[in-house]
């Protein structure tokens, strides 16, 4: 089997696997409530410029922080969200995992 071929079945089983399924639906939950995902949106945005911020200043801006913990703290309290970001966590352990494996195979050369 070539590397291709096992890409695509990794990619294939990926798809199938619990942790997608249920992000998947939690994602298309969460898109038909319109309120809910504009404020999953401005959580986002905002959790988006403190990542930014950090990474170009080296510091947390207080404002900026304390409106996405703000703003997460009023998605979780909806069941609809929570399921959601449980469901994004959980799939992206599976990613950050395999991207793990993938990186130490090729530790060697890069």
């Amino acid at each position: 089997m070539n590397v291709y071929d096992t890409a695509n079945k990794l990619a294939g089983e990926i798809k199938q696997s619990e942790e997608y399924l249920n992000y998947k639906m939690a994602k298309q939950a969460l898109n038909l409530n319109t309120k809910l995902k504009e404020k999953l949106e401005e959580f986002e945005k905002a959790r988006y410029e403190v990542q930014l911020e950090m990474m170009q200043t080296g510091k947390n801006n207080e404002e900026k922080y304390k409106k996405m913990q703000d703003l997460y703290a009023e998605l979780i309290e909806n069941e609809e969200a929570k399921r959601f970001f449980e469901a994004e966590t959980k799939f992206n352990i599976i990613i950050a995992d395999v991207n793990k494996i993938i990186g130490e195979a090729i530790r060697d050369v890069i």
